[in-house]
């Protein structure tokens, strides 16, 4: 399952002296947000592009309840868009910009991403326009293009004690829908049927009565009510945003951020007693759960590239680099991947008497002769990361941050 990750006009890059002041650390731009994003969308394309249907089980997704690192990637991307979001607006209010003029570019860019996730899933059925069964409206890109305006609107008009409040309606509303209504055809979960059976479950039910075409034929794992818990996944992220922009010591910061991530965590496995982590459904623990991770790993990242400025993870350190590149250019890194998966598509020719298109030429080629099919798997969707990288690195060096 395709999953995605950033707008650099949501980046924010360190670029003070390495001695600040507990207040001008708090307004400076942070280097570990485009760390940590640029490692999300590498990761995004990475299990995204596999070059079989053989990669190692770390690079899959959980089938059902559970998860895996991969599962990780989606949430951990839209949690960073939250965070992303108080730099981004706070620096805004501070130049004199009025709150609706954010809204109205919220709203704006919402339905720009939200139309190129539509055209990603369109343009594909050109291969074969005969068989095209209909457009599918949900997505990575949909979901974001509808989390974000929310999101926009309760970190603008909203004060954070509401916002908590409404996070943990989501969470414990949502938990409520799927464990106590009725699923018609079906009946009670946890009664007539089991708790989050596959396809007899109210999110899966909504999708096959409200969309034509889904990712799983009786689901999608980006469906109607799946929808309401992943908007408190950017929520959660703005209120690490607010903390990382408050006055006080990098020290403090880190170790509140590593406190309320190892806090998600356990609340994300102990609610998952009753409600199990399921990305597929994005359930109330895994919301918990990755926004646990996600603090855990911004921690590290801030306390490596903005606190101890480690040379290796800095601006300009070798194992950064390439994920600040990315970092910076997400969103654009994403569609370039998409248009690289795609492109091969359209090229097929002959080989021994079979018809094979580029990609299947290219990995049956050079990369299947070099060991196991997962150990070639991975090779290959290394190779396809670093060719994503070409064009985003050439923009890089121009300073061409391309925004929606």
């Amino acid at each position: 399952m395709s999953e995605v990750r950033r707008l650099r006009s949501l980046s924010t890059v360190v670029q003070s002296p390495a001695i600040l002041t507990e207040d001008s650390f708090a307004a400076t731009r942070l280097t570990s947000l485009d760390l940590l994003r640029g490692v999300t969308i590498a990761a995004m394309i990475l299990v995204n592009n596999p070059g079989n249907d053989h990669p190692y089980w770390p690079l899959e997704h959980a089938e059902w309840n559970g998860w895996t690192p991969t599962d990780l990637v989606f949430p951990f991307f839209l949690f960073m868009v939250g965070v992303s979001l108080v730099f981004s607006f706070e620096s805004r209010l501070r130049r004199g910009d009025s709150k609706r003029l954010l809204l109205l570019h919220a709203f704006r860019r919402g339905i720009t991403i939200f139309a190129i996730g539509l055209a990603m899933n369109y343009i594909p059925h050109l291969l074969s326009p005969s068989s095209f069964p209909g457009v599918r409206i949900p997505g990575v890109l949909q979901r974001i293009g509808i989390c974000y305006p929310f999101a926009s609107i309760l970190f603008l008009y909203v004060r954070p004690r509401t916002r908590l409040a409404v996070v943990a309606a989501l969470l414990i509303g949502y938990w409520i829908l799927m464990r106590f209504v009725p699923v018609p055809g079906y009946g009670l979960p946890g009664r007539d049927i089991p708790f989050l059976h596959p396809d007899a479950n109210l999110d899966s039910y909504l999708d096959r009565k409200f969309l034509r075409v889904l990712w799983e034929k009786t689901r999608d794992p980006e469906g109607l009510l799946s929808t309401l818990p992943a908007i408190a996944t950017p929520l959660l992220g703005i209120f690490a945003g607010e903390w990382l922009r408050s006055k006080g010591s990098p020290q403090r910061k880190v170790l509140g951020i590593l406190w309320f991530g190892v806090l998600g965590l356990v609340m994300g496995r102990t609610w998952a007693i009753w409600f199990p982590i399921n990305k597929k459904l994005w359930t109330s623990s895994f919301v918990l759960f990755t926004a646990g991770a996600a603090l855990v790993c911004l921690a590290l990242c801030y306390w490596a590239a903005d606190i101890k400025r480690w040379r290796a993870v800095g601006p300009n350190g070798i194992l950064s680099k390439p994920f600040l590149i990315f970092g910076r250019n997400a969103i654009t890194a994403y569609i370039a991947a998409w248009v690289f998966a795609v492109l091969p598509y359209f090229v097929t020719f002959k080989v021994d008497g079979e018809k094979q298109h580029l990609a299947e030429y290219v990995f049956e080629r050079f990369f299947a002769p070099l060991g196991s099919p997962s150990f070639a798997s991975l090779l290959f969707s290394l190779a396809f990361v670093l060719l994503c990288l070409i064009p985003i690195w050439l923009l890089d060096r121009k300073k061409v941050f391309l925004k929606i």
